[in-house]
């Protein structure tokens, strides 16, 4: 019997800890974390309902049995699932020890790519199967898309397209990730979405340029040794799996399988853990009911749920340990206004309030002043605030942030849709890079020289603009002393300020007459030694650290993954700073996902919110009229539900067939964000919309029903 220790179990064998009071788990929930250790367990219910505590638990469980940690395998479809996992791996009850391997199907494929690269090489017909293979990120993706599609551009391809070219690109990439995850092959990306199309003739073409673009793309990978997210899958599920040595040494390596949020992995990924199930001694599957939000990522609920046959037995979670009796009245009445069906319930709920004005920014003032009141009244923490948008453009961040700040609320924002060339703290790094590199030929604008000032040296717009007028020259990217400035204006600019300004000069200076370093070096020089110390722009702002970082660790994956970086007359910082004023957006990085300070509010857009995976007990929905609820974003070069398992071949895609996903997203949405409100949800709607306009989008409509329910009753 383990003893116990400062309130926990210990287990004298294994060294792992465990919670002493299981008491505060439901007797469903003990009985699945305790199961034997010969079991294949699959597990549903709603957000809430604490089916990932039972994972982690589970996990916890099996190390305190005397599981080896390195025979243990825990999936989900996306790193930042993972982080609840990761927060027991990494704490200090851990003892020393082999690990639990913590991946996604996309890291077990590049893992398994680069350890039978001899075998994966040959059958999958690259050109020099001799040489190391070169892994892409998604920006190096974009990168090389970019380079092969540039000259298509002005041969004439998508001449009727208007798109920015960042998006035709990730468009492109999308496509063929949906190929590889789905399980069809990539040259009948084309064929399918144009035997679904329903419309003008010219889209046909933009198809088949698509199909051309994809094509050139996935030749030059296997020319030069390069493997994108969709290469990789496909070499791990159609070449690598069904070879016995590889088999032999995944079965051997891992045991024990727990693998969460199942409902947003691919098909491809649900067929091979449907022919390894078997193979593990337990496995605890994991499903969300109400989810399957990475859909438009080739995301397949419908085989994820199938994985249910090939368990022993199946687990239905049904308590929610999240919201209320109310919120739950809410849900289910929304959802059934959404999807028009009449409500078990029609019971009034006090888990909603509307918060009404005439013109938007009134709206957020009234927002704001009801979240200051909420902290200081009635003692809700900062970190259980949520402001959810259907998208957080920069005005409606810029004016809900500000006025925030002035209430004296702490807050945070999350977009990891949002470029890093559109980041305050990278624009500062990058405007600063370009004084230190003029072999770039990159000459900052006034404008963003200010800009950098401002932001580096920590100081007002008016004196970072006075600044750049007097010692910025644009032509020879020339920064004058301070000490030339007229004494007049020193004193307005302020002493302090031409103190900070003049280190900053003397360290740019300094790096232009030493040998040159790579440039994500370069980057961490200049923010340890200038920009991160007391009195500079990044020394308190952490959010702006974090960017920093993203930034650092983007720029190293670019120069790691270009085999070209070596060429006579090729720049690394140069490419990278195209690349950037391309629009190509940065890879996904964990730092994103985190905060050094979670005591404040979070505003996010929606689906966002949905994929942090966590609950808050106050949500402010802004904009329940607008349409980007409901309505899909504009993909001109892919269709996610015509590029599915599902999609009957040749049916054509209807305005029927639009409505009714949008229907299914809509319900699936609103009943995601209740299943993570503790409390209540307040409505924040304005007459006129951000963009001047009257709302009457689909949630409003649903919203409406409920009330009528309501004073029917």
């Amino acid at each position: 019997m383990p003893s116990p220790v400062n309130g926990l179990l210990i287990d004298k064998t294994s060294r792992i800890l465990y919670p002493r009071f299981m008491h505060n788990f439901s007797l469903l929930q003990r009985q699945v974390i305790e199961s034997p250790l010969n079991i294949r367990l699959f597990v549903s219910g709603r957000a809430g309902t604490g089916k990932t505590t039972v994972g982690v638990e589970r996990m916890r469980y099996l190390l305190a049995q005397g599981v080896p940690a390195d025979t243990i395998l825990m999936l989900t479809p996306q790193r930042t699932m993972q982080e609840p996992y990761l927060e027991l791996l990494y704490s200090p009850e851990r003892q020393a020890g082999g690990e639990v391997t913590s991946a996604t199907i996309g890291a077990l494929a590049q893992r398994l790519c680069d350890l039978f690269w001899p075998i994966a090489a040959e059958a999958a017909g690259f050109k020099n199967p001799d040489q190391p293979p070169v892994f892409l990120t998604l920006e190096t993706a974009q990168y090389y898309m970019a380079h092969l599609v540039r000259p298509l551009l002005d041969q004439g391809y998508f001449q009727s397209l208007t798109i920015d070219r960042n998006r035709l690109y990730s468009q492109v990439l999308d496509n063929l990730n949906k190929a590889a995850v789905v399980g069809f092959p990539y040259t009948e990306i084309g064929s399918r979405m144009d035997a679904a199309w329903f419309g003008d003739p010219v889209q046909r073409r933009i198809y088949q340029d698509a199909q051309d673009c994809a094509t050139l793309f996935r030749e030059y990978c296997l020319e030069h040794n390069l493997l994108d997210f969709s290469l990789q899958h496909e070499i791990f599920t159609n070449i690598l799996w069904p070879q016995a040595p590889v088999q032999d040494y995944l079965k051997r390596t891992y045991r024990h399988l727990i693998y969460d949020n199942v409902e947003e992995d691919g098909a491809r990924s649900h067929d091979l853990m449907h022919e390894w199930l078997a193979d593990f001694d337990s496995a605890l599957l994991i499903y969300d009911n109400d989810a399957g939000y990475r859909y438009f990522l080739g995301g397949d609920a419908v085989t994820g749920y199938a994985l249910s046959e090939y368990c022993d037995e199946r687990v239905e979670f049904t308590e929610s340990f999240v919201s209320t009796e109310n919120v739950i009245r809410l849900s289910d009445q929304l959802v059934s206004a959404i999807t028009h069906h009449e409500p078990e319930s029609t019971n009034p709920s006090e888990a909603m309030e509307f918060i009404l004005a005439r013109y938007y920014p009134e709206m957020l003032d009234k927002i704001v002043e009801r979240i200051r009141s909420l902290i200081e009244d009635n003692g809700i923490p900062p970190s259980e605030i949520v402001v959810l948008a259907p998208f957080l453009s920069d005005a409606l961040r810029f004016s809900i942030t500000n006025r925030l700040e002035q209430a004296g609320v702490p807050w945070r924002s999350h977009r990891p849709s949002r470029s890093l060339r559109d980041e305050p703290a990278s624009k500062t790094l990058l405007t600063l890079s370009a004084l230190a590199h003029p072999q770039w030929d990159a000459q900052p604008s006034k404008f963003d020289m200010t800009h950098a000032l401002m932001f580096a040296l920590d100081t007002d717009l008016i004196r970072a603009q006075l600044l750049t007028e007097v010692v910025y020259r644009q032509r020879d990217l020339r920064l004058s002393p301070f000490e030339e400035i007229k004494p007049e204006m020193q004193e307005r600019i302020t002493y302090l300020l031409g103190e900070k300004y003049t280190t900053l000069r003397n360290w740019l200076n300094d790096y232009r007459e030493a040998a040159q370093q790579p440039f994500d070096y370069f980057l961490r020089k200049l923010f340890g030694e200038v920009l991160s110390q007391p009195g500079y722009g990044f020394h308190h702002n952490m959010d702006s650290v974090r960017i920093a970082a993203s930034l650092i660790e983007s720029i190293k994956k670019f120069r790691n993954a270009l085999d070209i970086a070596n060429q006579a007359g090729f720049d690394l910082g140069r490419e990278y700073i195209t690349m950037l004023e391309d629009g190509v957006i940065a890879a996904q990085y964990l730092e994103s996902w985190r905060s050094e300070n979670k005591e404040t509010v979070l505003i996010t857009p929606a689906h966002t919110f949905l994929m942090m995976n966590r609950p808050a007990t106050i949500q402010f929905w802004l904009d329940p009229g607008s349409s980007g609820w409901v309505q899909r974003l504009l993909q001109p070069l892919t269709q996610p539900y015509v590029l599915s398992r599902h999609w009957e071949e040749g049916r054509m895609w209807m305005d029927t067939d639009e409505v009714n996903a949008e229907t299914e997203s809509l319900a699936r949405l609103t009943s995601g964000l209740l299943s993570r409100c503790r409390e209540k949800i307040f409505l924040a709607l304005a007459d006129l919309s951000e963009t001047g306009f009257e709302q009457r989008g689909s949630l409003l409509r649903a919203f409406q029903k409920v009330m009528q329910y309501q004073e029917n009753e």
